[in-house]
C-alpha cells in the first residue's frame, strides 16, 4: 500500500525532530534550563533499523511456525485418512483473518494513544511524540494515521514538509476511499503544487471529497458555486454545499462555545507585524501575569478569558483560568463570578460540571446586575439544570441580560420566539433578536439568520444573503486554527509551510487568506513553486480576495496590470481598479495612483486639474499621504509653468511673425519711436 522507506524516512524525522525541539527549548530558556543533548541522525537510524529488523525477523519465523504447523496437520490428517482440502483452505484464511486483526488492533492502539497526546498536549515535544505513534500505526497499516502523516507532510509540522511524500500517501489512501485525501488531492490541483496544475481534476477531486463526508470539500465547492470559478455560477448549489458545512458547525456549537480564531493580515507593515494585535507577545504576557498576581482585577479577568478559550496565541489551559478568576471573584468582580459559573456549568478538567456551584456563582454576578450572570441563571432555568425547567424565569433572566447589550442573550431571545419555547412563536421578534446578537458576531445567531432567509421564514427569501450568511458560520470550523499554524511558521521563516496552509484556506474562500498567500507568493520567497508561476498565482489571489471586499487587493490587481505583473500591461485596467479603489473604499492609495495616470494621460485622458484634485483628496484622507501628495504637487506645478512659460515664448513669437507681415519688416523701430514720443509726452507733463 506504500513504500516502507517512505515511513521509515518519517520515523528518523520524527525521532531528530523530538531532540531538535528540546534544543530549540534550551536556547530560549537559557536562563532557566539546562542544556540538553541531542541524539544523532545515526543512532536514531540505528534504532529504527534494529526495530524494522526485529519486525523482518518475527515475520519470518511466524511464517516458518505457520509452516510447521501446517505440515503437522496435514500429517495428522492423512494418517487419520482426511483429505479435505476445503477444510485446510479455511483455517489457512482463517490464520490470515487473526493475524491481520491482531495487527490492525495494535495500529488502532497506537493511533488512540497518538490522538490523547496530542489533545492533551502543551509542547512541541509532546506533539512530537503523538506523530511518532501515529508513524508507527502507519506503518501497520492504519488509514487514520496515514492521513496523520500525510497531513504533517504536506503541511510542514514540526518542519518535515516533504511534499512528494505526502502525495504518494494521499494516491495510496484515494485509492483506499479516504476523502480526506481525495481533498488534499483536489488542493494540490488546483494550485499545481507537486502535481501538475489542473482545475477539472481537482473539481473531480473535491466533488469525490464531498460525496465522502469532507466538510472542507463541502466548503470549497461551495465558494467555487458562489462565485463561479471553474463552474457556473449558481447560487442554489453554492447553498446547498454551505448548508452542510454549517449544520456540522452549528451542532458543535450548541454543545460548546465557538473558539475565535485571529487572523493576522501579513500585508500589514513589518513593525505593526511584529506586535500584532491579534498575537499576544511572550514580553507582554509576563507582564500581564504580573500585573494580576499584584491586584490587577483588570488584567486577572482578562488573562482568565484568554486561557478559557486559548485566545491571542495562548494555549487553552483551564487550570490557569480558573485561578484568575478566582483571585478577581475574591476581589468582587462580577465578570470574574459569572464566568466561573459558566465553567462548571459547561464542566472541565480543571471545573468538573456541577450544577449548584454554577447557579451560586450566577446568582453572585447577577446580584450585581452583570448580564453574563442573568444569561447564565436564565440558562439554568431554560434547560431545568439544578433548578425545574420554567421558561417565564428564563425569559425574564434573557431579556434583563439583553438590555445590557450581552449578545447570547439577545440569541436565546431569538431562540425562544423562533421555537416557539415558552412563548408564541413570532418570527418577527425571532429575526430582531437574532439580528441584534449577529451584529457582535454570535455564530449561532448568524446560522439561525441563514436559515430564515434560506427558507423564507418571517423575511423575503434571499438566497445570496443565506450563502453569505452561511459562508460566515463555515468559517469558524476547526480547520481555521490554521490561521495561527501559518502565521508562526511565517514568522520563523518556514516560508513554504506557511504558504501551503494559506493556500489551503484561501482555497475554501477565506479573504484574508487569500491576501497573504499573494503576499507570499508575491515576495518570491516560497520554493514549491516555479518562479514564472508565482505572479500568475498572486494575482489570481488577490482577484478573488478584491471581489470578497479587499481595497489592498484591488490596488494590487492595478498594480500587476499597470506595470505587467503576471499578466500583460494595460493601463486602462490598472485605471479601473484604482478607480474602484479609490470611490469604493475611500482608498489614498488608489487616489494618488489615479492623479498619477491623469496627470501623465496614462490609459485614460490627460487631466491637470482633475490629477490636482485627486491629489488633494489623497492628502485629505490620509495623514500618511501629505508628504508624498506635496512633491508630487510640486512636480505637477513646476512642470505646468514650464510649460506655460515655453508655451508663452511660441506665442509671442508668433505674434511678432504676424506683426512682420502685418507693419513691415521695421516694426519695431515703430514701436521704439512711439515709446520715446510717449515719453517726451509724460516727461513735459511732469515738469508743468
Amino acid at each position: 500500500m506504500k513504500p516502507l522507506t517512505l515511513l521509515i524516512e518519517i520515523l528518523i524525522i520524527l525521532g531528530v525532530t523530538i531532540k531538535n525541539i528540546e534544543a530549540e527549548k534550551h536556547n530560549k530558556r537559557q536562563k532557566e534550563t539546562n542544556v540538553t543533548t541531542q541524539v544523532s541522525v545515526n543512532e536514531v537510524k540505528q534504532y529504527l533499523s534494529h526495530i524494522l529488523e526485529r519486525r523482518r525477523s518475527r515475520k519470518v519465523i511466524n511464517k516458518r511456525e505457520n509452516l510447521l504447523g501446517k505440515k503437522k496437520k496435514q500429517h495428522k490428517l492423512k494418517m487419520k485418512g482426511i483429505q479435505n482440502k476445503d477444510f485446510l483452505k479455511r483455517n489457512k484464511n482463517h490464520l490470515k483473518e487473526q493475524e491481520k486483526k491482531n495487527f490492525t488492533d495494535e495500529g488502532d492502539v497506537l493511533f488512540n494513544m497518538g490522538t490523547k497526546i496530542l489533545q492533551e498536549s502543551k509542547s512541541q515535544k509532546q506533539k512530537a511524540e503523538a506523530y511518532m505513534l501515529f508513524a508507527k500505526a502507519a506503518d501497520m497499516g492504519n488509514l487514520k494515521a496515514m492521513e496523520k502523516m500525510a497531513d504533517a507532510l504536506l503541511f510542514g509540522n514540526f518542519g518535515m514538509q516533504n511534499i512528494t511524500a505526502a502525495i504518494q500517501l494521499y494516491e495510496s489512501l484515494a485509492k483506499e476511499g479516504s476523502y480526506k485525501a481525495q481533498n488534499a488531492l483536489g488542493f494540490l490541483s488546483s494550485y499545481g503544487i507537486g502535481m501538475e496544475y489542473d482545475q477539472a481534476k481537482a473539481l473531480i477531486y473535491y466533488t469525490f471529497g464531498s460525496a465522502g463526508g469532507s466538510m472542507m470539500s463541502q466548503m470549497i465547492l461551495g465558494y467555487r458555486y458562489l462565485s463561479g470559478i471553474n463552474v457556473l455560477q449558481n447560487c442554489e448549489v453554492a447553498l446547498n454545499h454551505y448548508k452542510k458545512v454549517a449544520d456540522y458547525i452549528a451542532d458543535n456549537l450548541e454543545k460548546s462555545e465557538g473558539i475565535p480564531v485571529e487572523k493576522v493580515r501579513l500585508t500589514e507593515r513589518p513593525e505593526n507585524l511584529s506586535s500584532n494585535s491579534e498575537i499576544l507577545d511572550w514580553d507582554i504576557y509576563q507582564y500581564y501575569k504580573f500585573l494580576a498576581e499584584r491586584g490587577d482585577v483588570q488584567i486577572q479577568v482578562s488573562l482568565g478569558q484568554l486561557h478559557l478559550i486559548g485566545r491571542k496565541g495562548l494555549d487553552q489551559d483551564y487550570y490557569k483560568a480558573l485561578y484568575y478568576f478566582l483571585k478577581a471573584a475574591k476581589a468582587g468582580s462580577a465578570n470574574a463570578m459569572a464566568f466561573i459559573g459558566k465553567m462548571y456549568l459547561e464542566g472541565n478538567a480543571a471545573a468538573p460540571q456541577n450544577n449548584a456551584t454554577a447557579f451560586k456563582y450566577f446568582s453572585m454576578a447577577a446580584s450585581k446586575g452583570n448580564a453574563i450572570g442573568l444569561h447564565g441563571l436564565g440558562l439554568l432555568y431554560f434547560y431545568g439544570k439544578g433548578v425545574p425547567v420554567n421558561y417565564a424565569e428564563a425569559l425574564k433572566y434573557f431579556q434583563k441580560a439583553a438590555e445590557k447589550g450581552w449578545p447570547n442573550a439577545q440569541f436565546q431571545l431569538g431562540f425562544m420566539y423562533y421555537s416557539g419555547s415558552g412563548v408564541w412563536k413570532d418570527y418577527k421578534l425571532a429575526f430582531k433578536y437574532f439580528y441584534l446578537a449577529s451584529q457582535s458576531g454570535q455564530p449561532l445567531a448568524i446560522y439561525y439568520l441563514a436559515e430564515m432567509y434560506a427558507t423564507g421564514t418571517g423575511v423575503l427569501r434571499s438566497c445570496r444573503t443565506a450563502v453569505e450568511l452561511y459562508k460566515g458560520v463555515c468559517e469558524l470550523g476547526h480547520w481555521a486554527e490554521k490561521f495561527l499554524t501559518a502565521y508562526f511558521a511565517y514568522k520563523d521563516g518556514d516560508i513554504d509551510s506557511s504558504l501551503v496552509q494559506y493556500a489551503l484556506l484561501a482555497e475554501m474562500g477565506y479573504e484574508v487568506a487569500q491576501s497573504n498567500s499573494a503576499f507570499i507568493l508575491e515576495s518570491k520567497k516560497a520554493k514549491i513553486l516555479e518562479k514564472e508561476k508565482m505572479y500568475p498565482m498572486a494575482l489570481l489571489l488577490w482577484n478573488r480576495a478584491a471581489i470578497q471586499g479587499n481595497a489592498f487587493a484591488r490596488i494590487k490587481i492595478g498594480d500587476y496590470h499597470y506595470y505587467g505583473y503576471g499578466t500583460k500591461k494595460d493601463y486602462e485596467t490598472a485605471a479601473t481598479h484604482y478607480s474602484i479603489a479609490a470611490d469604493k473604499y475611500q482608498s489614498a492609495q488608489a487616489m494618488f495612483n489615479l492623479a498619477y495616470m491623469y496627470e501623465h494621460g496614462l490609459g485614460i485622458a490627460k487631466d491637470i486639474h482633475l490629477a490636482r484634485r485627486l491629489y488633494d483628496m489623497a492628502a485629505q484622507t490620509s495623514t500618511d499621504a501629505h508628504i508624498p501628495v506635496f512633491f508630487a504637487l510640486m512636480k505637477l506645478e513646476t512642470m505646468h509653468l514650464l510649460r506655460d512659460i515655453l508655451f508663452f515664448n511660441f506665442t509671442l513669437r508668433w505674434k511678432w511673425m504676424k506683426l512682420d507681415n502685418v507693419l513691415g519688416p521695421y516694426w519695431d523701430l515703430f514701436v521704439i519711436g512711439l515709446i520715446v514720443v510717449m515719453l517726451i509726452f509724460l516727461i513735459k507733463n511732469w515738469h508743468r
